[in-house]
């Protein structure tokens, strides 16, 4: 009886300790668990957190900026001094430029005269440069041409470009509070005081599998703070020429063989990887102009 009894007393701390043991690499487990689990929660709000930041840019309304103007008001006030130059954000990490699909198409060009097709705003000067014709070299007539290029004279600025509904200069010529923030593409890039953000960047366009690049020369179709389409997902604001939300050069339009109004799609893309092709013959280089 005696054996038996020390038989049942060692068996008894024998189950104590192991059940002591499972016990404690259960907490541990649970710890562990309970730490990773924290880790991932802040890992993931604060990669929330930097992709809010362009959002919140495109849904943000712009307190300083006025109603919007039309491109002769646009052009037609000179910007004020603005103290500091800005740097513009760069996208949150992993963000890439949305492709906006299936877009209304019209063209235009540098030259054109107001009329009734394009609501009596002339395109001698553009959105960012009142001397738009005399820094371009003419008039890019759609109906006089030697290629993709206009009949008569070379063209100091490059002959593929585009316009799209936003401005980042308000009517009384201010950079608009918004602006740094939607200019994606310029990581790093020191902007001064009278330097717009949008003019010269490039985008891809395309139509039926066949791809043209272009330059950002001025305003338009049709609207100047239609930040939601340009910069997000939204559909054009404009309910002109089947909600036209994106306006080419002759050559633009030649090289794609579009339409009078047309459907393309189309992206911002940095300059570093625009290919070669007759789009970089002529790179315009120039800045905001204003007398």
């Amino acid at each position: 009886m005696i054996i038996n009894k020390k038989r049942s007393v060692y068996f008894s701390i024998v189950f104590i300790l192991a059940s002591s043991s499972l016990a404690y690499v259960a907490l541990a487990k649970n710890a562990w668990k309970t730490k990773n689990a924290k880790a991932q929660d802040m890992t993931q709000a604060k990669n929330k957190k930097e992709t809010d930041k362009v959002s919140a840019a495109v849904s943000a309304p712009d307190k300083t900026t006025p109603e919007p103007a039309t491109s002769n008001q646009a052009v037609a006030a000179a910007p004020a001094t603005i103290a500091t130059t800005a740097t513009a954000a760069a996208p949150a990490k992993g963000d890439e430029y949305p492709v906006h699909q299936n877009i209304s198409t019209t063209y235009f060009w540098a030259g054109e005269e107001a009329d009734a097709d394009n609501k009596n705003i002339s395109n001698l000067p553009s959105a960012w440069d009142e001397d738009w014709v005399k820094h371009f070299g003419g008039i890019d007539d759609p109906a006089k041409r030697s290629g993709f290029l206009p009949a008569g004279f070379t063209p100091k600025e490059n002959p593929f470009y585009f316009a799209l509904p936003y401005n980042d200069f308000n009517s009384k010529g201010d950079q608009k509070n918004d602006a740094v923030a939607l200019a994606m593409w310029g990581t790093g890039t020191k902007f001064g005081a009278e330097d717009s953000m949008c003019k010269n960047q490039w985008i891809k366009i395309t139509k039926n599998g066949k791809t043209v690049y272009a330059q950002w020369e001025d305003v338009g179709p049709f609207g100047e703070d239609d930040k939601a389409y340009v910069f997000g997902g939204a559909a054009p604001k404009s309910k002109e020429n089947s909600h036209a939300g994106l306006d080419v050069s002759p050559a633009v339009h030649d090289y794609l063989s579009l339409g009078d109004v047309d459907k393309t799609d189309w992206q911002f893309i940095d300059a570093a990887d625009v290919p070669a092709g007759p789009w970089k013959n002529t790179i315009t280089k120039s800045q905001t102009f204003w007398r």
